[in-house]
C-alpha cells in the first residue's frame, strides 16, 4: 500500500482541529467556571451523643434528642475539584436520662468553627458530589441542666460543669445543585459528623458530698443533616 503525504498529514490535522475546537468550547463555558469564592447559609438538624452519669456514679447512655444548628460558610476553590471552607455554626444540642421517677436533661450550646478540605466532582457543574474533612474548634457559650419528676431534699444533686473549649474532627458528604443558568446559586444537601477529641466535662469545681458530676470524661459526638443555599463569586 502506497503511503502518501496526504495520508500522513490528514490525521494530524484532524487531531489539531479537535484540540482547537475543544479550547474554543472551553473558553465559551459559563463564567461560573472562573468563580473561586463561595458564601452560604445552612440549617442543620443535629443529634448528639455524650456519656452521662447517674447518682450512683455509673456511666449511662442517655436518650438522644434532636437539636439544631444554624451557620454560615466561606470557601475558596482552588479548582473545580479542590477547595477549602471555613464555617461558623451555632449549635444547640441536648441529651436526657431518666433515673427512677426523675428525668435529667442536658442542653449544651456551642459556636463551632470547622476548617475543612473539600473534594468535589465539579464545583461549577449542575450537580456536584463532595466530601469534606478537617479540624473543628468548639466554644461553649451556654449549658443548662433541667431536672423534672418526683424528688426531695435528700436526693443527691447533679452538677453540670463544662469546659469552655473543645477540639474535634469534622467530616461529611454532600450534593449540591445549580439553580440558575450559570450554576452560581446552589442548593446543598448533606451529612456532617463530628468526633470530639477531648473530655468536655470540667471536674475541677468544688462540689458537696451530696452532689455529683453528671458528666465525667465525656467526649462529644454529633451527627447532622443540612440544607443550605450558597453563592459563587
Amino acid at each position: 500500500m502506497e503511503i502518501t503525504m496526504d495520508k500522513i498529514v490528514k490525521p494530524f490535522a484532524m487531531v489539531a482541529l479537535a484540540l482547537i475546537s475543544a479550547v474554543g468550547l472551553s473558553a465559551q463555558e459559563p463564567v461560573a467556571n472562573q468563580k473561586r469564592v463561595e458564601f452560604g447559609l445552612r440549617f442543620m438538624p443535629t443529634m448528639s451523643n455524650f456519656e452521662m452519669r447517674n447518682s450512683a456514679g455509673a456511666t449511662v447512655t442517655g436518650e438522644v434528642t434532636l437539636g439544631y444548628g444554624i451557620g454560615a460558610l466561606l470557601g475558596f476553590n482552588f479548582s473545580d475539584q479542590v477547595g477549602i471552607q471555613g464555617e461558623a455554626i451555632y449549635s444547640s444540642i441536648s441529651q436526657r436520662h431518666r433515673e427512677d421517677d426523675i428525668e435529667r436533661k442536658i442542653i449544651l450550646k456551642y459556636i463551632n468553627i470547622p476548617l475543612l478540605l473539600a473534594l468535589n466532582t465539579g464545583k461549577t457543574k449542575p450537580v456536584n458530589l463532595n466530601i469534606v474533612g478537617g479540624p473543628q474548634i468548639g466554644i461553649n457559650v451556654g449549658s443548662d441542666l433541667l431536672v423534672s419528676g418526683s424528688f426531695d431534699s435528700s436526693d443527691v444533686t447533679p452538677v453540670l460543669s463544662i469546659k469552655k473549649g473543645d477540639l474535634g474532627l469534622a467530616y461529611g458528604v454532600g450534593v449540591d445543585f445549580g439553580l440558575n443558568k450559570t450554576y452560581t446559586t446552589r442548593l446543598g444537601l448533606g451529612y456532617r459528623g463530628v468526633v470530639g477529641l477531648f473530655d468536655i466535662s470540667n471536674t475541677s469545681t468544688s462540689i458537696t458530698t451530696k452532689s455529683y458530676y453528671i458528666l465525667d470524661r465525656a467526649h462529644m459526638k454529633s451527627h447532622s443533616a443540612y440544607i443550605g443555599l450558597s453563592f459563587l463569586f
